[in-house]
């Protein structure tokens, strides 16, 4: 009589996959669900960071990632940023005449603009147009197989084609971040000063006696982070689309919702942390 067949034990997920069904065995309840949703968004996250430093690494496909993200932001970036930092000086010009402290209007206009609005403006811009597009170029390759062709032949998807994206979204945000906060301090400064009738002395002495070096460093630390997230991101979502041509379409839109969602919640994280860390100018 012969011994039974030793049975295998399920292989493993790659990093960012989801585990495949398997006939005849009870799934998870849909309460956990998100929590390994969640789960695997992290160990995508982790192997994208190690991968980061294994070669060889991608300078092709990290040039050309990042030409396409700096080509569909820079210039929605810049439109954007004028009439954001133009509501904000107008508010805050607002505010600041009702408490009659006119005089603060730059600092506080200038500050907000590059501690909140130009990091969010970057990653928002980066996660609706270039996020978007890698969601759907990754989920388009899965469709078609091409991933699991590229893991037969023993290459990485997540070194070849996540990595160098990844990177791309990153390096864009921080130096679209410095063109957004440019930008919009002129429009704050062009509106304050046209329309409510400020001084230029004023606005420039409010700003060099609120402002410190440390706050453009978290701005671009946010825009670093935010960047890092969008691209995670949309590539979890890509390389996990569900239902066909359908799926990948509705992976680009929940990529996008859920980059914002996370982007509002870190920014508040970031945002606390560094009010406790940094004193303020003159504190």
């Amino acid at each position: 009589m012969t011994a039974p067949l030793p049975v295998r034990p399920p292989a493993e997920p790659a990093p960012g996959k989801a585990p495949q069904e398997v006939p005849g065995r009870s799934q998870p309840s849909r309460l956990l669900a998100p929590l390994r949703q969640t789960g695997q968004l992290f160990a995508l996250a982790l192997a994208v960071s190690r991968a980061i430093f294994r070669r060889p690494f991608q300078v092709r496909e990290f040039i050309e990632q990042f030409w396409f993200v700096a080509s569909v932001t820079i210039l929605p970036a810049a439109l954007v940023s004028i009439p954001f930092g133009a509501v904000i000086a107008l508010q805050v010009g607002s505010l600041t005449e009702q408490l009659g402290a006119q005089s603060f209007t730059g600092g506080a206009s200038v500050l907000a603009v590059i501690q909140q609005a130009s990091p969010l403006i970057v990653a928002l811009l980066i996660a609706g147009a270039a996020g978007s597009a890698i969601c759907a170029d990754l989920g388009s390759r899965k469709i078609r197989e091409e991933l699991d062709a590229m893991e037969v032949m023993g290459v990485s998807p997540i070194q070849r084609l996540v990595v160098p994206r990844v990177l791309a979204t990153m390096f864009v945000a921080v130096l679209l971040n410095g063109l957004v906060s440019v930008v919009g301090t002129l429009g704050g400064y062009f509106f304050n000063v046209i329309m409510q009738g400020g001084t230029p002395g004023a606005y420039l002495a409010s700003f060099s006696a609120l402002a410190q070096l440390p706050d453009l460093y978290v701005g671009e630390l946010k825009a670093l982070i935010f960047g890092f997230i969008a691209g995670i991101v949309a590539a979890y979502r890509g390389l996990n689309p569900r239902g066909g041509p359908k799926g990948v379409g509705d992976a680009v839109n929940q990529s996008v919702v859920i980059t914002f969602m996370l982007l509002f919640a870190v920014n508040m994280v970031l945002t606390a942390i560094y009010l406790q860390i940094v004193p303020p100018k003159g504190g």
